[in-house]
């Protein structure tokens, strides 16, 4: 579902269940060893997916371990996102530099107080206008999976946290597209600040999922091809 909104260069493997031939390697068994069972399933499966995402790209399965902040620990040369929910895991994974980031979230309101604590008045006013004119999209949820998928892009970059309310969402419903802007500082990306990220989203299967694919470098612009005759 979700590489409908990725380049072809990220890979991706998703499902919708938990297969039961998933297995861990020992590291990645101790990050969930004694937590309750349903934790442990989507933990197992997530991992399962990178690896079969990593094997798209053709990379060698290995360990995902956790850094201190909770991301996942990629292999050098790669660059990758997780997501989990429900009913639903998913891996995005590439091997060409730049930044991935991807969430998946039920398509459900936000519980009671949520939206207020992760956005702000400007977003706010945005989604009412959004659920006017398409009231079948839980465009609350939608802000919070944006928000995710662009805090999963930033972090490797950044190496620090952004708050909910340190980026600003734009979303748009005819594209399928969003624009976060960033509001504090960011790293130095492709020889300037970074200001902001693109990403795409989409809906269906009672699910919305969000993805912000950033390359470290823009596509090169092909050569003017010379008038016919001109020897130059």
């Amino acid at each position: 579902m979700i590489e409908q909104i990725l380049p072809v260069t990220v890979k991706v493997f998703d499902t919708f269940t938990d297969p039961s031939d998933a297995v861990l390697f020992p590291g990645e068994a101790a990050l969930v060893r004694g937590t309750a069972a349903g934790r442990r399933a989507e933990f197992t499966t997530a991992r399962d997916c990178a690896r079969r995402a990593m094997r798209r790209a053709g990379v060698a399965p290995v360990p995902i371990l956790s850094g201190p902040c909770g991301e996942p620990l990629w292999p050098p040369g790669v660059v990758g996102s997780i997501t989990h929910c429900a009913g639903y895991r998913a891996a995005a994974v590439s091997v060409e530099p730049g930044a991935v980031g991807i969430d998946a979230e039920p398509d459900l309101p936000l519980p009671p107080g949520v939206l207020e604590a992760v956005s702000v008045p400007r977003e706010r006013e945005m989604l009412l206008g959004l659920a006017a004119r398409h009231p079948r999209t839980s465009w609350d949820r939608l802000l919070f999976s944006a928000k995710e998928a662009v805090y999963k892009a930033w972090f490797p970059l950044a190496g620090r946290w952004l708050d909910f309310q340190d980026a600003v969402i734009g979303l748009d419903a005819e594209r399928g597209t969003f624009r976060a802007e960033l509001l504090v500082p960011g790293p130095r990306w492709m020889g300037r600040p970074l200001t902001g990220f693109n990403g795409r989203w989409r809906t269906g299967e009672g699910l919305i999922v969000t993805a912000v694919a950033a390359p470290a470098a823009p596509p090169p612009v092909p050569p003017a091809h010379p008038p016919e005759g001109d020897p130059s």
